[in-house]
């Protein structure tokens, strides 16, 4: 898992390399090498702020900016599902205004979310949703069913997530059918253990994209990434945009993904 970028930018291929103003090299791609569902790990919205002598909520609005961006970006490029980790089970260590400011953050973002209902996406939060505020679910759930026709791209906000997390909710969930005699042990694969996810019905991730710098999971996706493709990049996520991540597309595009075999 070796980073795809060193510095400020991704160093593709000649043959992919996009120039000002030229259309996207994604573009050039064959529609099976579009993965269905990428998932990004936005990391390095404090770092941008302090190198900027800024308080580091304004590194989360900057960020929030750059999400909305990319779910478009991604939505025209034909990409089904993204997932994008918003805040994790061990987020809430941090300091508690910041807590407060990337909460509010999501309270304004759900309250917009009608823009995005009407450009067809659909809106799904993953994740522990009784840890958070009850407005926050009342929220949750009226963008949730404002969206559920939509057929556009689905976006997941993992927020209040951890991989770890889901998994043993998963298991407990099925232990508790079995100790009531609803489910035989024997009928438990992995199909079925999937259906007790929060990604439940959902595809498995085929990339996952984490910015920043740093070259780890984080407890994201932990079960739905076991065959993902991983594309590490220096880009802090305010500083991310379309072009990095056509890069990052590109850069899947040419990997042979053999799932095991040979």
């Amino acid at each position: 898992m070796n980073k795809e970028a060193g510095g400020a930018r991704a160093a593709l291929p000649a043959s992919l390399y996009v120039s000002p103003g030229k259309d996207s090299i994604v573009s050039e791609l064959k529609t099976e090498l579009i993965p269905r569902h990428v998932g990004v790990i936005m990391d390095g919205n404090g770092r941008w702020a302090k190198k900027r002598g800024l308080p580091r909520k304004e590194g989360h609005i900057r960020g929030a900016e750059v999400f909305g961006d990319i779910v478009r970006h991604a939505q025209k490029l034909g990409i089904e599902w993204l997932t994008v980790y918003a805040f994790s089970t061990e987020n809430w260590n941090r300091p508690p205004d910041e807590v407060r400011s990337i909460m509010n953050l999501l309270r304004d973002y759900l309250k917009n979310a009608d823009s995005y209902r009407k450009e067809n996406i659909r809106t799904l939060i993953i994740g522990d949703k009784e840890g958070l505020d009850e407005d926050l679910r009342e929220r949750i759930k009226k963008v949730e069913e404002g969206s559920a026709e939509n057929t556009g791209i689905h976006v997941n906000i993992a927020l209040n997530y951890g991989g770890r997390t889901e998994i043993v909710g998963a298991a407990q969930k099925i232990a508790g059918l079995v100790r009531s005699g609803g489910l035989d042990p024997e009928e438990i694969d992995e199909a079925r253990f999937s259906s007790f996810l929060y990604t439940a019905g959902q595809p498995p991730v085929d990339l996952i994209i984490r910015t920043g710098g740093e070259m780890r999971v984080s407890n994201f996706l932990l079960w739905q990434a076991a065959y993902a493709e991983f594309y590490f990049t220096d880009i802090l996520w305010p500083d991310f945009n379309g072009n990095d991540f056509d890069g990052a597309l590109a850069a899947y595009s040419s990997r042979e993904r053999r799932m095991g075999g040979v």
